[in-house]
């Protein structure tokens, strides 16, 4: 999970894993306290030495272009730094400069081979199913959304794009949609007054995914016409307990 988070983070940061190695050791420090080492190394746009000793601090970003291509929030890295840390380990990233591509390694204590147990699956009994729209462009956060919620039970379709996501919601007119703000072209505040200037798009549950949380921000998103905001990464049980509360074919939103 951790190599996953730090690959995806990675690449959202600018630094292009366009091939990945990735290996594990077992080493054993001064500590006398085993420690299992994972080292994952990119062929993409390296690092530039100036910014190796921040790249791990909260915002810190590669160059990106005018059209945020590999943009993102400068967040990645600093959250796999912190599970690291919260797992005991460190994480350390290397380069010799751009064009050489990166590697980062992390250290984790070892630790015992579990003892197998049973795994009991979520049910619906976690509450009632709902149909649910899902629009996000970015591909491994729409498939965990996707996952978490079929896990609930629920019933989810997807769109990639706000233009798709719009006649998506108004030709299924699920229970609840939720729309990620930072969409390309057609962002998600407009996906919203579209939903909203159409007959029925006043009945329709709108939730708003986005990485920012300031007040102005939930503000922004209620006057476009949104009902709730949520701010990534949503915890799964905040998710959830929306999807209780909501219900189905609820009376139309004030104008």
């Amino acid at each position: 999970l951790l190599l996953a988070a730090l690959y995806v983070a990675a690449a959202k940061l600018g630094l292009k894993l366009a091939l990945v190695h990735a290996s594990a050791t077992a080493v054993w420090p001064p500590t006398g306290i085993a420690l299992a080492v994972f080292r994952v190394q990119d062929g993409g746009m390296g690092i530039r030495p100036e910014l190796l000793p921040r790249i791990f601090d909260l915002f810190v970003q590669g160059e990106r272009a005018l059209d945020r291509g590999r943009g993102g929030l400068g967040i990645g890295l600093t959250l796999v730094k912190r599970l690291v840390e919260l797992h005991g380990g460190t994480v350390h990233a290397q380069s010799a400069g751009p064009g050489t591509g990166s590697v980062f390694t992390v250290s984790l204590p070892a630790l015992a081979a579990p003892v197998p147990r049973s795994v009991t699956p979520m049910t619906a009994a976690a509450g009632p199913a709902r149909r649910v729209a899902l629009i996000e462009d970015n591909a491994d956060a729409r498939e965990s959304l996707r996952v978490l919620l079929e896990l609930y039970g629920h019933e989810v379709h997807e769109a990639a794009d706000g233009l798709t996501g719009v006649e998506l919601v108004l030709r299924l007119r699920p229970d609840v949609t939720f729309i990620d703000i930072g969409l390309p072209g057609v962002d998600g505040y407009e996906v919203a007054q579209r939903i909203r200037a159409t007959p029925h798009g006043q009945e329709l549950h709108l939730v708003a995914l986005t990485g920012y949380g300031l007040p102005e921000d939930e503000r922004h998103a209620r006057q476009a016409g949104f009902d709730a905001h949520l701010t990534k990464p949503v915890h799964p049980a905040a998710m959830q307990r929306l999807l209780q509360t909501t219900l189905p074919g609820r009376a139309p939103r004030p104008r």
